[in-house]
């Protein structure tokens, strides 16, 4: 019987965080039960009913009662832990810092071994930043974050990092350098298996939150002086957010040629992915310091064979060399946006040879299925 792992999400679970389940349900060696306090209120990822459990449906949980549990260490919920200790856990792994923080309870009570892995935010955000509820939650709950996360750096077994760069800025926050290694997010390349029998579209596609953090708004400018010369070129967004509306005036004030579709299901974003030209990834570091770790989407799309341009940013540059497996850009630069939208649209043998290039590489260092070994090495060596 294979043993069992929580995984630990406080709100399970976002439709964004595919990489989560992605992981967790392609497993050889474990089996993960998802564990949260609330359900996500957003549009939620399809879990596993029989291997999900929400603390708060068994006991109310407001936000006055979280900070009371932290500041405690679990005081008052007693079922809570019943109910997880009859789960029969061998480890908990956290995703992203801050719900580590807040899992800190339950791993001292079981005396459960502790992995967590870094995303992106939760690691990068500037502390003396205003509004920092945004991200963390109202009123206490950012400082309690930041407080505990030096107990969470010690308590962890092993840190995990998305990224180099995310390792980089963990270890800036005070993570213990031979605490910390570096397990990319692999893709399945079995789902991600370009079909070359579709032609592709005259599309320039964007997938993934409509945030600040994701630029979209100089994927707009460029498009803007894109379809000066080439108004046959369409962009089209896939997903939503707080900037939606924003940018659809934006659009709407400079493009003739333009969609967005909203949140789509995995599926279809994987047909758009077949069928279009190229991806942009324009993803800046916000006034926050909020930066990505290393957007899934870069990773998938040269899964399918669809060159990509990002930015210099986090850990793009990890995934995209330029000029062979993409193309780089400095954040911000609509204007190398646009030229080398241009010049791959122009170009159809440099648009199939770094194709060609980035699924290679996808093979060799993003495959889901050397990540998953990776990440089960782990759990072996701490179990150990």
């Amino acid at each position: 019987m294979q043993p069992n792992l929580l995984i630990y999400r406080d709100n399970l679970l976002s439709y964004s965080e595919t990489f989560i389940p992605a992981q967790v349900e392609n497993y050889q060696s474990y089996q993960g039960i998802y564990v949260g306090s609330f359900r996500h209120r957003g549009k939620t990822y399809p879990l596993p009913p029989d291997r999900t459990l929400v603390l708060s449906d068994l006991a109310k949980f407001t936000l006055n009662r979280k900070i009371l549990y932290a500041l405690t260490g679990g005081w008052g919920y007693p079922q809570w832990f019943a109910a997880l200790k009859a789960l029969n856990p061998s480890l908990l792994h956290a995703h992203f810092a801050i719900d580590g923080v807040w899992a800190l309870p339950i791993v001292r009570r079981l005396k459960l071994p502790l992995v967590v892995t870094f995303h992106g935010y939760d690691i990068t955000v500037n502390e003396r930043s205003k509004n920092l509820d945004r991200l963390y939650g109202p009123k206490l709950l950012p400082q309690l974050y930041l407080r505990r996360r030096k107990q969470l750096f010690q308590r962890a077994n092993c840190c995990i990092a998305v990224s180099n760069f995310i390792r980089d800025r963990a270890i800036a926050k005070g993570c213990p350098a031979d605490k910390i290694e570096v397990c990319y997010i692999g893709v399945d390349l079995d789902l991600f298996q370009p079909d070359d029998s579709i032609a592709r579209q005259p599309v320039v596609l964007f997938v993934g939150r409509l945030a600040p953090k994701k630029g979209c708004k100089y994927l707009i400018r460029a498009m803007a002086e894109v379809q000066k010369s080439h108004p046959e070129l369409e962009l089209v967004m896939i997903g939503d957010g707080e900037l939606r509306q924003d940018l659809e005036r934006l659009a709407e004030e400079l493009l003739p040629n333009y969609r967005f579709l909203g949140v789509q299901p995995p599926q279809e974003v994987r047909r758009w992915l077949n069928q279009a030209l190229m991806q942009v990834v324009p993803s800046v570091t916000d006034s926050m310091g909020n930066a990505e770790g290393l957007p899934m989407t870069v990773i998938e799309a040269q899964a399918m064979k669809l060159p990509v341009i990002g930015s210099i940013h986090a850990g793009i540059p990890e995934a995209i060399a330029s000029g062979n497996t993409g193309f780089l850009v400095a954040e911000r630069d609509w204007q190398g946006i646009a030229h080398s939208i241009i010049t791959l649209a122009e170009k159809s043998q440099l648009r199939q040879t770094v194709a060609i290039a980035a699924r290679k590489q996808v093979e060799q260092r993003f495959n889901l299925k050397q990540n998953i070994a990776q990440i089960e090495a782990i759990y072996d060596r701490i179990l150990e």
